[in-house]
């Protein structure tokens, strides 16, 4: 356990944060920052196209916006709930500062990602797409090497962090909000998630896209409610997270603080852990899209870390610092004391948040919601560690094996203990990440290029009138 935990901090800090900020500032420098500039644009290439009705399937494969669900299905998982609470725990409300930092960037990353990913994916036995970083490490950087290492480490994190952690998590909330049993909710959880997957990406989009939709404006919506009650407190929680982040002692009443690099290192690791852009993961799922466009798939990248970081991640930590459960002194005490406990982070500070207003149901609530999001999550993933077992072996003949063991792990990380998995979960993400990043940097000229020719066409559309020059 000790060896995990020391492997998972040498991987994750701080260089690897760093190269995540470094790779989303280069990828916005080089278009001109059009997660800002370009926000018209890429709104109405995604939010707009649904409002409009063009989100309907017009070729092979599923849907842009199923692809969206599908990967949002991953993106938002406990972490947007519990993990939030715990980097503000640890990191003082300066962490939210950073997560939005590193979630602006990141969303360039997230633009690249996914053009790749449609640039080199090729057609499924299925009948649809398949594709990821697999493909583009293979195909665009011609190295099946790093193809089948980064494919090998999505396997390991499909079955950790995105089955038994995930898995644990509905166990856990359930049995204490409701008092049920732990293992009879793995049980049901796995044949619920098999209902699912059983049917492949197809049907994995279709639950997706009206799930994942649902749940986030559950959420959304929930979280509104509290801070319309404490409005008078808003004020003063977005100049804690700014002060936070600047001078952090002032967060604490002038103590020594929790310190800036305190603060960036929890928020940046909640921003890369809550959106995926850049760890190679919903690039799968992208992939999976009938857009005929790679550069139009990556405004739905675009919109996936807004959504995913910005606006969900950006609720929590809201509720948490306007509803006065969080006491940054007294968090740092206990940080510095080593006596803190789990009922003082994670989704125990976010239900005593949500239970300033809800009272009772405020635990429930946020239960039902750890419920919905864990489960999405464990069908984002299944797919996920499909293709990457697909890709080692070749073929699609082990997948009902590979969707049996995955079956069988959710039973398992429901009744289990999870302390060690959630280091292992770490360090693959960190090995997927890793050989991801740099592909997304070597092939960042063709992306770029791919991106301009997609972003001139919708100018030229735009000055004639709004007729298409396709």
């Amino acid at each position: 356990m000790a060896f995990l935990e020391r492997l998972g901090d040498f991987i994750w800090n701080p260089w690897l944060l760093g190269l995540f900020l470094l790779a989303g500032l280069y990828c916005s420098v080089r278009t001109g920052f059009f997660q800002l500039f370009g926000l018209p644009l890429w709104m109405k290439t995604t939010l707009g196209s649904v409002f409009l009705g063009r989100g309907k399937k017009t070729g092979r494969g599923i849907t842009q916006l199923q692809a969206l669900s599908t990967a949002l299905a991953s993106t938002i998982g406990t972490g947007s709930i519990a993990g939030v609470a715990t980097a503000i725990f640890y990191g003082g409300p300066g962490a939210v500062f950073w997560m939005w930092v590193s979630a602006f960037l990141s969303m360039m990353t997230g633009c690249l990602e996914k053009t790749l990913a449609v640039r080199y994916r090729e057609p499924s036995p299925d009948g649809g797409w398949q594709g990821g970083p697999m493909c583009y490490m293979e195909r665009g950087l011609g190295s099946r090497g790093l193809a089948c290492f980064f494919s090998l480490c999505c396997v390991g994190a499909s079955l950790g962090g995105g089955n038994m952690v995930q898995a644990n998590s509905i166990a856990t909330a359930l049995e204490h909000s409701f008092g049920w049993d732990r293992l009879a909710v793995g049980v049901v959880t796995a044949v619920l998630t098999g209902l699912v997957i059983l049917g492949g990406i197809g049907r994995i989009g279709a639950v997706s896209e009206k799930l994942v939709p649902a749940m986030a404006l559950l959420f959304i919506g929930g979280s509104v409610v509290v801070l319309a009650v404490n409005a008078s407190a808003l004020p003063g929680a977005l100049e804690a997270i700014v002060t936070g982040a600047l001078t952090p002692s002032a967060a604490v009443g002038g103590g020594l603080g929790y310190g800036v690099a305190r603060a960036m290192r929890y928020g940046v690791a909640r921003g890369v852990f809550t959106n995926e852009a850049g760890m190679g993961s919903s690039a799968m799922a992208h992939a999976a899209s009938d857009v005929k466009e790679p550069a139009e798939q990556g405004m739905w990248g675009i919109f996936e870390v807004f959504v995913a970081t910005l606006v969900v991640c950006t609720m929590t930590a809201l509720v948490i610092l306007t509803t006065g459960v969080y006491h940054p002194a007294e968090a740092l005490a206990a940080i510095e004391s080593g006596t803190v406990s789990d009922v003082m982070l994670g989704a125990p500070l976010s239900a005593a948040a949500f239970s300033t207003v809800y009272g009772p149901w405020g635990g429930a609530f946020v239960a039902v919601c750890l419920l919905l999001f864990a489960f999405t999550s464990l069908l984002g993933w299944s797919y996920y560690g499909e293709r990457g077992l697909q890709y080692l072996t070749g073929s699609h003949r082990l997948r009902w094996v590979y969707r049996a063991v995955f079956l069988v792990m959710i039973v398992v990380g429901g009744a289990g203990d999870m302390s060690a998995v959630w280091q292992m979960a770490d360090i693959f993400n960190g090995l997927m990440a890793l050989p991801n990043l740099t592909a997304i940097l070597l092939l960042s000229p063709e992306a770029l290029s791919l991106w301009r020719t997609w972003a001139g066409k919708q100018a030229l559309s735009c000055n004639t009138g709004g007729k298409s020059l396709y």
